[in-house]
C-alpha cells in the first residue's frame, strides 16, 4: 500500500513508518508544501530500482551508440513517423 504523509508528521512518527515499511513493505509518499518530495520505500524494492535504472540507462546508451551517425533531424522525423503511425493505429 501506498500511503502519503507532510513532512512534519513524518519527523513525528517515522519509527512507526520505519516499522510500516520494513514489515508490512508499504511505501510512504512524503510532502512538502502540499507537493510530493520524497519517498520512503523498502531496502529490497529500492535495489530493483537500482537494477532497473541501471538497465534503462544501458539501454539509452546502446540505442544513443546505436543512431550516433544518424543526423538529429532525420532521427527526430523517424520518432515523428513512429509516433503518428502508433497513433493511427488505435
Amino acid at each position: 500500500m501506498i500511503s502519503e504523509t507532510n513532512a512534519v508528521a513524518f519527523r513525528q512518527n517515522l519509527g512507526e513508518m520505519l516499522n510500516q515499511v520494513q514489515y508490512r513493505h508499504d511505501s510512504i509518499v512524503i510532502k512538502k508544501d502540499g507537493k510530493p518530495v520524497a519517498a520512503l520505500v523498502d531496502a529490497r524494492l529500492f535495489e530493483r530500482i537500482r537494477r532497473m535504472q541501471a538497465r534503462f540507462d544501458a539501454l539509452s546508451q546502446r540505442i544513443e551508440a546505436g543512431y550516433a551517425a544518424v543526423p538529429e533531424a532525420e532521427g527526430l522525423a523517424e520518432i515523428d513517423a513512429a509516433v503518428a503511425e502508433a497513433r493511427a493505429g488505435r
